[in-house]
């Protein structure tokens, strides 16, 4: 057996109904059906139709009780009665359903308002026809008064209202033209709205674009601004490495001779030997690579090729190639070991040096400012000469000579090359 649920019309919350509504639903229903029944036959004056008299059939098992007339001679009108009592005395639930939802049909059937409603559904409407009936009444008081005054207005009075009548309803069929018109309006200022809305769209989207390519091209330039300036503070650092670079003289910056006391030292390693310094030969001989170096660079500034001898600095072991006999290397460099020959290849090569040192001097003596040495330079004796000392001349060799004479004769030609750095800085250093 199926239950029938019952919803609200209007807010579709399920209705629980009250058992004994349920059971007083079926006479009323019977009541309703009946009314109906007697409208339909006064309305069109036929006879009943089929569902009728078949509704009459069911009423014969009824009990009914008719009604004495009231005192006063007034007859009892016999064509409305009211069905009462039970037409079975069990019902089943299905029936029970059935008729209340024949009820709620009828009643949906004979007002606006579609049955069945909860409680508060039903307050609302209520309180909505209560409003309704207010609104109702004060317009029926206000065309009663509309009718009252009616009779006081004189005909011109009249005339001039009607004329006024006219005049509105002119100007009211003017308005409603230009509402058409304003309503044609609306239509194309409704295409134009969606034109300008989809263009409204492109133009978001391209200003989205735009912002990103923006943030792009902005972070592109923060990182090139900073990549410039850095650029900017190493061409600074370079700049003022340049400013110190031409106030620095290269020749006096790579080759530095100082002496210390007897002795003379060229980049750090001290040239000659005396009895109380015995300089080790491995430091002389690189002195003497050092020296060798700055004559050839001495003479590769003036342009100067020496006539009889190559010379070929290669550190500590540093030596002159002759040009005449046969290329024989003559070595700048001594292991100490006395020969008991006159000349060997050490004493020869020195000697061999102060003549390209000689070559020099006289090449730089040609230029307008003449270079001067304090030192006099004898080749072929192989001397030098100190012009402010009686004894003056001082041998390169070391075969027959003392450590000291030996030792001084390098320091003069060490000045003779400092004041060669100097001229040649002067001259040359600013081209």
């Amino acid at each position: 057996m199926s239950h029938l649920c019952f919803l609200c019309q209007r807010c579709s919350q399920p209705l629980k109904l009250n058992h004994t509504v349920e059971a007083s639903q079926e006479p009323k229903a019977l009541m309703f059906i009946s009314a109906q029944g007697e409208t339909r036959e006064t309305q069109e004056g036929g006879p009943p139709s089929k569902e009728e008299a078949n509704f009459e059939n069911l009423q014969d098992g009824a009990f009914c009780r008719t009604p004495h007339p009231p005192s006063g001679g007034t007859s009892w009108d016999y064509s409305n009665f009211t069905l009462l009592g039970r037409l079975e005395p069990r019902r089943s639930l299905d029936s029970i359903q059935k008729t209340i939802r024949d009820s709620f049909d009828i009643l949906s059937g004979e007002t606006e308002v579609d049955h069945p409603l909860c409680v508060d559904c039903t307050d609302y409407l209520l309180e909505a026809l209560d409003i309704e009936l207010a609104i109702t009444e004060s317009d029926v008081q206000n065309y009663k008064c509309c009718l009252e005054t009616r009779e006081w207005v004189s005909e011109d009075e009249r005339e001039l209202l009607q004329r006024k009548l006219k005049g509105l309803e002119l100007e009211e069929a003017k308005l409603h033209q230009e509402v058409a018109e304003v309503e044609k309006n609306q239509e194309s200022v409704a295409a134009d709205l969606e034109a300008a809305q989809a263009e409204t769209k492109i133009l978001e989207q391209q200003e989205k674009q735009y912002w990103k390519d923006y943030c792009k091209l902005k972070w592109q330039q923060l990182e090139l601004n900073e990549e410039l300036s850095s650029v900017e503070m190493r061409l600074r650092y370079a700049q003022i490495q340049w400013n110190k670079l031409e106030k620095t003289d290269i020749f006096n910056a790579t080759f530095e001779i100082w002496h210390d006391g007897p002795l003379t030292i060229i980049n750090n390693f001290r040239l000659g030997r005396i009895p109380t310094v015995p300089v080790c030969w491995s430091e002389i001989n690189a002195a003497w690579g050092q020296t060798a170096l700055l004559l050839l660079a001495l003479a590769n500034t003036i342009g100067l090729e020496f006539q009889r001898y190559r010379l070929i600095p290669c550190g500590n072991h540093s030596y002159l190639r002759s040009l005449t006999d046969d290329c024989a290397e003559l070595p700048l460099y001594s292991g100490g070991e006395q020969n008991v020959f006159l000349h060997n290849k050490f004493d020869q090569a020195m000697m061999a040096f102060l003549d390209c040192m000689q070559q020099f001097k006289e090449a730089a003596e040609k230029d307008e400012s003449g270079l001067y040495l304090p030192y006099k330079i004898h080749v072929k004796k192989g001397l030098m000469e100190d012009p402010g000392s009686s004894s003056g001349f001082y041998p390169i060799r070391t075969h027959l000579n003392t450590e000291e004479d030996w030792t001084k004769a390098l320091k003069f030609m060490l000045i003779n090359f400092k004041c060669s750095l100097t001229w040649v800085s002067l001259r040359y250093g600013r081209k």
